[in-house]
């Protein structure tokens, strides 16, 4: 059963009040300080606003790592408190209209009581997530060596079934898209045939996809290690490529962030899949190490921007055949998760506008005449510019709070829920 405290409207307007007159003042000096060089701010404003990424419930959870997880209080016990922490993310940002459901971590016997109540909230469901990387308590079959890519036939099987049960959950949720991601790969050479692994996982996937109904897509998810630390079946933005080819128009590539060796060029490789046709969407997050699942733009803002930078240009050339999905994928170790997921679609929406004001016509220019210094001070200028205020008018302009972290944590919103969500347990192993 779902909690009973809720941020209001009315304390949304009461902070607003006090925040505006600051806010319209910072508003039209940036407003004047772009229309110099032929920017009007209404319009990024407007974009801004229409900007939304979709919020995965196990994020609203306290993360960890392999060793431990340390839990919060006030986490949601199911997916009815997940969705209450994510309309409220949504009802202070503005930017996180839809949440990505993870099954079987997400399973309720009343699967239209889920979307009811995410109806009542004002939320929508982005794509539905499958689970063939851990052992359920009920499965017959184990996934210790693999799942889609398993070398038996019924292993393989099970894990079709499950991906084809979470199509059909989707459907009442209303959901458009299936995002698979598997760990399958090996620890050993010599463990795994790679070729013949890709195979099958090729022939599940087909069996999945056969399945799809027409209006969905299919995203196929790489990661190039863990836990699999020698190989990886779907390792790469190739091998995603090769297999979302393979299996039609319906199954796309997702980029996330952090599935990459440190240092790659992801921005490149976003620009690839646009150009092929197969962007499907995005995992947001960002990274140090490794797959380190950190708050968006925690860490490399300028490659954030850089990923915004080619798809605002792929906009503007008419190169999208199909509008990305956005989520963001991240796990909240020491913060609050419900903090660190608006910062983070605070982040995203920070870059995109940033990208939309680049100067097209001066970069286009730079890049005709091989002035890489030109090109570069183009998009610096971009991304140095301070566009709180952009974001805070279109937050007001929408219902949202100018100030969201200021206003969540004004409200009490954590020890409210700490009151009414009695804890499970103080500490446990896992990432979830």
């Amino acid at each position: 059963m779902t909690g009973t405290y809720r941020i209001s409207q009315s304390d949304i307007a009461e902070q607003n009040a006090k925040a505006l007159p600051a806010l319209q003042e910072d508003y039209d000096a940036l407003a004047r300080r772009l229309a110099r060089g032929g920017t009007d701010i209404e319009t990024i404003a407007k974009a801004v606003a229409g900007f939304g990424v979709a919020i995965p419930s196990w994020g609203v959870g306290t993360g960890g790592t392999r060793f431990a997880r340390f839990a919060g209080v006030g986490e949601p016990r199911n997916v009815l408190d997940k969705l209450e922490d994510c309309a409220t993310i949504q009802k202070l940002t503005r930017a996180t209209p839809t949440v990505s459901l993870h099954f079987p971590w997400d399973k309720n016997k009343d699967v239209r009581a889920v979307r009811q109540l995410g109806d009542e909230l004002g939320l929508g469901f982005d794509a539905v997530n499958s689970n063939t990387f851990q052992d359920q308590a009920d499965q017959q079959h184990s996934y210790k060596f693999g799942s889609l890519s398993h070398t038996d036939a019924a292993t393989r099987a099970q894990a079709v079934a499950h991906n084809i049960e979470c199509i059909e959950i989707g459907k009442v949720l209303g959901s458009k898209a299936l995002t698979v991601w598997i760990s399958d790969g090996s620890n050993f050479a010599g463990q795994q045939h790679f070729a013949r692994a890709l195979e099958r996982y090729l022939e599940s996937m087909r069996a999945i996809y056969a399945k799809l109904p027409d209006d969905w897509q299919v995203f196929i998810e790489h990661k190039l290690f863990e836990p699999a630390f020698y190989s990886t079946v779907i390792a790469d933005w190739g091998t995603n490529y090769w297999a979302a080819t393979q299996l039609g128009p319906k199954a796309r590539c997702l980029v996330d962030l952090g599935h990459h060796a440190p240092n790659t060029n992801i921005e490149m490789i976003v620009a690839r899949l646009i150009q092929f046709g197969k962007l499907g969407g995005f995992h947001f997050n960002d990274s140090k190490y490794g797959d380190d699942d950190l708050d968006a733009g925690s860490i490399n803002p300028f490659q954030l921007f850089l990923v915004f930078n080619e798809l605002v240009d792929a906009a503007d050339r008419k190169a999208l055949d199909v509008a990305p999905a956005y989520m963001l994928d991240q796990s909240h170790n020491v913060t609050d998760p419900v903090e660190s997921l608006m910062s983070s679609a605070m982040e995203l929406q920070r870059r995109y506008a940033q990208a939309c004001l680049i100067d097209r016509a001066r970069l286009e220019q730079a890049q005709a005449e091989n002035d890489a210094l030109m090109a570069l001070d183009t998009l610096k200028s971009a991304f140095n510019t301070d566009v709180s205020p952009i974001l805070g008018m279109a937050r007001h302009r929408t219902g949202g709070a100018i100030d969201p972290l200021g206003l969540y944590r004004w409200s009490g919103y954590r020890r409210h829920k700490s009151n009414e969500r009695p804890a499970q347990s103080k500490q446990s192993a896992g990432i979830v």
